[in-house]
């Protein structure tokens, strides 16, 4: 049993016994000790002031005689005003201890126990992330948007749920059908096989290609207007609207919509060529999904979702033939769902994903990992699936995120000036290889493979933590050099502390010393020791605190104030070097469990660890 729980049921039972009132477990208020007073917990006393009728000083006096003769965890106590500090018998320490040893997903919450306490259902939570347009290559900001999708996703299932993770791709809209009109007037037939370059980034330079020719229009037809005697501002945007170019794409878009054979296979065989793209991309950055959904489906469904809404006088028909939806009773205004022409827009086709979703599968709570450019979207998204019936609909989760930025700007796909995702995990390896190779070279008998995975587990691992470390709603300045040093709050300096011990425990084993299952109650544990075990004590907290917030940045926080507390102590204290049998063993125990609450910890945040650096 945990200390806290343990202490926490001995409280309740010394209120009973000193005053004659039952309280609540959440009444019995536990937190660690201040480092300027003795004590390893402390009891917050003033709830239980109306019950005691006493001072402060005196309830705490009361409570921590009775801890200290009724609790086996209780060694002493002292009291400061309202706080009863209270001191942990070591053999509560190695009890713990032993505990943690003997779970290898300590602080992992167990999927029958979550389903115990929801009533014997585990929650169903889905979490849409990536989101990818087929009309360009993934860029640093889908690595910012993937890697917080399949942490959260972790998390969620750390904390005891069925997690379903998916992805939508936009497939369609005009922006598909600009690289498809630049590759049929530009492409001379080019494949992603005859030009040697994967499909995303074939399709992705179409897209600049058409953006170019386009603008090159634009100008031409805007001098031509200003000639004509029309004002500069008017000028820009009739040619904006006649340039040849974006009336063919328009022109395009109708045929796809009508489902032209030739314009379907061509947006087919195009798509073919970005998905095998993507897939290499997912799996660089070590991501899945269970199921993708593609908005050329979802936006018919999303059409059908519409209709009905207005049928149930839900939503609205303008004049113009437009529907609406009135959200003036939520503080909002009117929300465009169907166009007059009869065609979708992106509200439409969520509405449309939500219900394939909601039929697929028995969702309890659903998660958009978006950039918080899109707030007001996903306010309006919930009040709509609200009204249409979706169970989930008002307690949606939009996980926002700010967005990723350079040193010299933000990104802009249309310009081509974006950090293409392959580039930046290729620069991140071969950066970790270099930095690396002086660590890797002392290694004994290691052949180039491993050498090339060490540094594809350490680069990977500098852009993951880098990215993950910081509050998502924030925005963050990328940095690749800070990323991969190998001191600091970085990802290679927890992967190098866990490659140490994990080099420790191999030294005892090639010294034939067995480390055991559990340790004795008497077994010795100094300060710095019952500090360790306290903290890999508080890794459940992290994990359910993290599922609570949907905060990857605080199982990182959590990874790297453990490593960094471990090493503090491995300076001060000599492992293998021990002076006794007993303190070797404890510190080989100890350090066996840091090992594995590091390597679980990053695993929640899609992070690798090797066993050697």
């Amino acid at each position: 049993m945990k200390i806290e729980a343990l202490i926490a049921g001995s409280v309740i039972a010394a209120v009973k016994e000193l005053y004659g009132q039952d309280v609540p477990e959440k009444m019995v208020a536990l937190q660690k000790t201040r480092s300027d007073f003795e004590g390893n917990l402390t009891l917050v006393v003033f709830p239980f002031l109306k019950i005691s009728r006493k001072k402060p000083e005196e309830t705490a006096q009361d409570i921590g005689e009775y801890l200290k003769k009724n609790c086996t965890a209780i060694a002493d106590f002292n009291v400061v005003k309202g706080f009863l500090n209270l001191v942990i018998a070591p053999a509560a320490w190695t009890s713990l201890l032993n505990d943690i040893n003997a779970d290898d997903t300590y602080g992992y919450v167990a999927p029958e126990k979550k389903a115990e306490e929801n009533g014997g259902k585990q929650p169903l939570v889905m979490i849409e992330y990536s989101s990818p347009n087929t009309n360009k290559p993934l860029h640093l900001g889908h690595v910012r948007n993937n890697l917080l999708g399949w942490s959260l996703a972790k998390i969620m299932e750390a904390n005891g749920n069925r997690v379903v993770k998916t992805n939508i791709v936009n497939d369609r809209g005009i922006h598909i059908c600009k690289s498809m009109l630049a590759w049929l007037k530009y492409g001379n037939g080019e494949t992603p096989e005859t030009s040697g370059k994967k499909g995303d980034h074939l399709i992705g330079d179409y897209y600049v290609a058409f953006d170019k020719h386009y603008r090159e229009e634009v100008k031409t037809l805007k001098e031509q207007f200003i000639a004509e005697g029309m004002d500069a501002e008017k000028a820009e945007e009739k040619a904006k609207n006649e340039a040849p170019l974006i009336v063919e794409a328009h022109e395009m878009l109708v045929k796809w919509e009508q489902n032209d054979p030739e314009v379907r296979a061509l947006w087919k065989k195009m798509n073919d060529w970005v998905y095998a793209g993507f897939d290499e991309t997912y799996k660089a950055l070590g991501v899945s999904f269970d199921k993708i959904y593609y908005e050329s489906n979802t936006y018919l469904e999303g059409k059908k979702k519409v209709e009905e809404g207005l049928a149930k006088g839900l939503f609205f028909r303008k004049d113009d033939n437009s529907v609406w939806a009135d959200l003036s009773d939520e503080g909002l205004d009117q929300k465009l769902l169907l166009r007059s022409d009869g065609t979708s827009v992106y509200m439409t086709q969520d509405i449309g994903t939500a219900d394939m979703r909601f039929k697929d599968y028995p969702i309890d709570k659903m998660i958009y990992v978006v950039g918080n450019e899109q707030n007001y979207h996903f306010q309006v998204l919930s009040i709509l699936l609200d009204r249409l019936g979706f169970k989930w609909g008002k307690e949606l989760v939009h996980f926002s995120y700010g967005m990723v930025e350079l040193p010299n700007g933000k990104m802009k796909s249309r310009e081509g000036t974006v950090v293409d995702a392959d580039d930046l995990i290729v620069s991140m390896i071969e950066n970790a290889k270099t930095l690396s190779e002086d660590k890797v070279n002392k290694l004994e008998g290691i052949s180039e493979e491993e050498k090339n995975e060490i540094a594809r587990i350490v680069g990977m691992g500098a852009l993951k933590y880098f990215i993950l470390k910081v509050d998502a709603r924030k925005n963050m300045l990328f940095n690749p050099e800070e990323s991969i040093d190998f001191n600091g709050n970085t990802g290679p300096f927890i992967q190098y502390t866990h490659a140490r011990i994990r080099s420790i425990l191999r030294k005892a084993g090639a010294q034939g010393i067995d480390i055991p299952a559990e340790l004795p109650a008497s077994a010795p544990v100094n300060e710095k020791e019952v500090e360790l075990i306290q903290k890999l004590s508080e890794f459940g907290s992290a994990v359910e605190q993290a599922g609570k917030d949907y905060s990857p940045s605080g199982i990182a926080n959590y990874c790297y104030e453990l490593t960094k507390q471990f090493n503090q102590y491995y300076h001060d204290y000599s492992i293998l070097g021990a002076d006794t049998q007993e303190e070797k063993t404890v510190r080989l125990v100890l350090a066996q469990n840091v090992a594995k609450t590091i390597k679980n910890g990053m695993a929640l945040l899609g992070i690798e660890v090797p066993e050697r650096m």
